[in-house]
């Protein structure tokens, strides 16, 4: 039997259809603070779920309370349909993964990674197997014996994923598994968490405050606000129709604009930027500007531009031609800015939307 087949076949069998984790109408205070209010989230059978938001935000504090570390003072987690409010984090099917590893110094990797079915007393040679199993999904096969010291950061990571996978827990929770790393390291174990969880079928629960990150990764996310939820959906539906201002500045860049009492955003690799006498596109969203700030980055430049009819509007344009000479040309040049009219997305300020 394959790595994946057996990783799937020691899930525990649960009722198709439904949710793996319920979160209910869930909050939690400390003191005068509101860390989570209110909050309602519904996760499906292997999703690679992302709560994202700025610090201070309640995702952290919502992970804590699905884990079992807190309890709330209102509302319910259920864990495939079973009420677990009450019930202690051992007791959960869950697993969590901290940023910073956890893991035990004076152990070799295969001990900690086993250490967890060492107590609840797995027998050794079923041990012995599915620790060799997690450290083969996550690359780490032949790297048993050595102590975490002699491992990278990234490496080090890995062992605790392993630990974390080797019980089949139902759901895996990942506070900011990533934060300890640099960026190359990072980006790359973005790319292999998302090819892990395919390959186990976990559902993953993620915690990040990285934009970007959670674009990558996720299957869904949350973007949390002061302890509330301000929009959940698909990676591509948030960036391209956030519902609030907070969450189209919040996730990437956005430009926001005020127009007959109307207001709306639009991203700045959506706009074309024109000479200030090319005829904008039949049907299109258009303006004019000039240039005030001009930022040569590499793959991409940033302009921003000032509007002949008031506001500002920043826009990227990839550099398939332009130099840094071409660049610095640009400033102070009268333009003409264009964008598809679907890529205008309206925010009232009760943050309800509509798209135009």
């Amino acid at each position: 039997m394959s790595t994946q087949a057996t990783a799937r076949a020691s899930e525990p069998q649960t009722e198709p259809g439904v949710p793996d984790v319920e979160a209910v109408a869930l909050s939690r205070t400390y003191g005068d603070v509101v860390a989570v209010d209110g909050v309602d989230l519904t996760i499906a059978p292997h999703e690679f779920f992302t709560l994202l938001g700025p610090s201070g935000s309640g995702k952290t504090t919502t992970l804590r309370l699905i884990a079992g570390f807190e309890r709330p003072d209102s509302g319910r987690v259920l864990l495939k349909g079973r009420d677990v409010t009450r019930t202690p984090p051992y007791d959960r099917n869950v697993n969590t993964v901290f940023q910073d590893y956890a893991l035990f110094p004076h152990m070799t990797v295969e001990q900690n990674v086993a250490y967890g079915l060492m107590v609840k007393k797995v027998p050794k040679a079923e041990r012995h197997r599915r620790v060799g199993e997690a450290l083969e999904i996550v690359r780490l096969a032949g790297l048993g014996p050595r102590r975490p010291a002699q491992l990278s950061g990234g490496q080090r990571q890995r062992v605790a994923l392993a630990r974390a996978l080797v019980n089949s827990p139902q759901v895996l929770l990942l506070d900011e598994p990533l934060g300890a790393l640099d960026l190359k390291l990072r980006h790359e174990m973005q790319i292999e968490l998302k090819l892990i969880q395919r390959e186990v079928g976990i559902t993953f629960i993620y915690v990040t405050h990285d934009q970007e990150e959670a674009l990558t990764m996720s299957d869904r996310l949350a973007v949390f606000r002061d302890g509330r939820i301000e929009q959940i959906g698909s990676p591509a539906n948030v960036y391209e129709h956030p519902e609030s201002e907070f969450v189209a500045g919040f996730v990437g860049v956005s430009n926001v604009l005020e127009r007959n009492g109307r207001r709306f955003t639009v991203r700045p690799e959506k706009i074309r930027l024109l000479g200030a006498n090319e005829e904008p596109a039949a049907g299109w969203t258009w303006e004019r500007g000039r240039i005030r700030e001009v930022v040569y980055v590499g793959m991409v430049t940033r302009y921003v531009v000032d509007l002949e009819n008031g506001g500002i509007l920043s826009v990227v344009t990839q550099n398939l031609e332009t130099t840094s000479a071409d660049v610095v040309e640009a400033r102070n040049r009268p333009v003409r800015l264009e964008w598809r009219p679907e890529h205008t997305n309206e925010i009232s300020i009760g943050g309800e939307t509509e798209d135009e």
